[in-house]
């Protein structure tokens, strides 16, 4: 151990993926003294325009819609008392299947090796002590979630650490109360067909393998706020249906799956910097 201030870094696609998934533990390491560093390599171009207007639709200007999905997400940032933002600046690649998978610059489109010399860097210049990022599916299977898994996995294989390496996940049992309150909040919302129950059901894990769970409650004011900060993505964010009372008791506990560890912690374990510290 050394008196190096200890760091997390966390890689997400997209403006706003940073508070939905790992908000909570960005805000409670932040509140802890410790260094969180988060990279987002898209521009969020995919995201609603003004008004609520999807890609593709007149009045959609990616371009635009990449530049307010910025400000917001440095609006974020300040809420969650995020230390560094880095940028890839990847193009959004939109959801899978969609024309622009393929458009030049598309984060979905760039080789592997490419992005993930990029993020190398950047590891090797603040030398996280715990890395979080996507399963192999993008948690839900976005092409741009995928990407950021494949880009991460090859970056820390590039450098000589050996940072804990975490992939976000949601027990079974949360996403089957998930599924009932989207249902309450979902104005006549009529029940998922059986495809999309099914597909639901195999998001996340049984909740007996999943190695980490940290209790982020005191902090899920800070990620509602930080949701709220990514206001033009406001049709897209569920979870500020609930209010912040329904928020806290659903998301004040993040978990995730440990991929690597270089420290013998103990699993199950409540903190990602287990054995570090």
């Amino acid at each position: 151990m050394t008196d190096r201030r200890l760091t997390l870094m966390a890689v997400h696609a997209h403006p706003d993926d940073e508070a939905t998934g790992t908000g909570g533990v960005l805000a409670r390491y932040a509140a802890e003294g410790i260094r969180t560093v988060l990279v987002t390599c898209t521009d969020g171009g995919c995201g609603d325009g003004p008004g609520g207007v999807k890609p593709g639709e007149p009045g959609h200007d990616p371009a635009a819609v990449a530049l307010m999905r910025h400000q917001e997400l440095e609006a974020s940032c300040d809420v969650l008392k995020v230390s560094d933002l880095e940028m890839l600046g990847y193009a959004d690649s939109g959801m899978m299947g969609w024309p622009s998978n393929d458009a030049p610059g598309s984060f979905w489109r760039t080789p592997v090796q490419e992005g993930a010399a990029r993020l190398a860097e950047l590891m090797r210049h603040y030398r996280p002590d715990v890395v979080v990022t996507y399963d192999e599916n993008g948690f839900y299977g976005h092409p741009d979630h995928i990407q950021a898994h494949r880009i991460t996995m090859a970056a820390l294989e590039m450098t000589e650490l050996t940072p804990k390496v975490y992939w976000t996940t949601a027990p079974r049992s949360m996403m089957q109360r998930f599924g009932e309150i989207m249902r309450e909040f979902g104005e006549g919302m009529p029940e998922p067909d059986p495809a999309e129950a099914a597909a639901l059901a195999e998001i996340g894990l049984p909740d007996d393998e999943i190695t980490t769970w940290v209790d982020t409650t005191g902090f899920s004011g800070q990620k509602f706020d930080a949701l709220a900060a990514h206001a033009s993505q406001g049709e897209n964010i569920f979870f500020l249906k609930m209010g912040k009372e329904r928020f806290g008791a659903l998301m004040g506990m993040e978990t995730f799956v440990r991929v690597q560890d270089p420290t013998g912690a103990t699993v199950p374990e409540n903190d990602l910097f287990a054995g570090l510290r």
